[in-house]
């Protein structure tokens, strides 16, 4: 750019004392080094009004719930999904139902509270899912708009201290505007609707939630009457459409399920993404009806 400068320049001083038709094209050259500096001037600003658009606002367009739904451009299976609800620009709630992981360790956590930082376009939020651990997850945002928001993601979990973890990937959530968690309250019946799937044993089932987070679960006895079934852990939680179970049978390990769900009315479906032991993946679907 510097050259073709000096070479206008130049150019320029010479048509001064030249023919009419020599300043002509001097003109011209001028005009074509003008039009190049501002493509490129425009070139320059489109990227920083890219970064600018993003951070625009940003502690606004946050507000609200959202619910992670792709790591590095896959769906992700409902297991390993999160709601996190951003009430203001220094403060959200996260809810997950994990098992036991290498990076996390098992997590149940029902609207844990979080603090929010937010600079330019980079939002952090830090929460202490137990005593004795903490975790930072930085989203560096690329993109937001009312329905999604795409980022680089770089997560640290520190337990007493020490780093016992930390990964960083692309992610994807989608926003959320439903929440059942009131209206999933009662007692419901229904079957699998997914043929074929590992949850498709053909038989009735109903659950009674309850407002204190726990449920029954109901067997038929000998008799066919629904009677509830002995647990010694029974708990449950509802944050937007996920919903989210872990129950432990008397003499058995603990177990947990996790279903996007949808109430209207007097019928509820669940849907979910499960992964295969061989990698791929299924959905698998309830639909239910609420009993009076």
């Amino acid at each position: 750019m510097t050259r073709m400068f000096q070479w206008v320049l130049t150019t320029c001083r010479a048509c001064s004392r030249s023919t009419k038709r020599a300043r002509s094209f001097c003109a011209r050259s001028i005009a074509a080094f003008a039009a190049i500096l501002i493509c490129g001037l425009s070139v320059f600003t489109s990227c920083s009004d890219d970064k600018d658009s993003v951070s625009d606002n940003l502690s606004e367009k946050i507000i609200g719930k959202w619910v992670h739904s792709e790591i590095d451009g896959q769906l992700i299976a409902t297991n390993e999904k999160k709601v996190y609800t951003f009430l203001s620009p220094s403060k959200a709630y996260i809810s997950a139902s994990l098992n036991n992981r290498q990076d996390m360790g098992a997590i149940w956590a029902e609207q844990i509270e979080a603090d929010v930082a937010i600079s330019g376009n980079m939002v952090t939020l830090t929460s202490n899912p137990d005593e004795h651990t903490k975790a930072v997850e930085e989203y560096t945002i690329t993109d937001i708009n009312g329905n999604e928001f795409t980022a680089n993601l770089k997560i640290t979990m520190t337990v007493d201290g020490t780093v016992v973890g930390s990964k960083e990937d692309l992610v994807r959530f989608t926003k959320v505007t439903a929440n059942y968690s009131a209206a999933i309250l009662g007692t419901w019946q229904g079957h699998c609707t997914s043929a074929g799937s590992v949850f498709d044993d053909g038989q009735e089932h109903r659950w009674e939630y309850k407002a204190d987070g726990t449920y029954v679960y109901y067997v038929k006895d000998a008799n066919g009457q629904w009677e509830p079934k002995p647990a010694n852990i029974s708990q449950y939680f509802v944050d937007g459409n996920l919903l989210c179970t872990r129950w432990q049978n008397i003499g058995e390990s603990e177990n947990r399920e996790w279903w996007e769900i949808s109430v209207v009315g007097n019928r509820m479906n669940w849907t979910a993404l499960r992964q295969n032991a061989d990698g791929t993946s299924f959905t698998a679907t309830f639909e239910m009806t609420r009993v009076e």
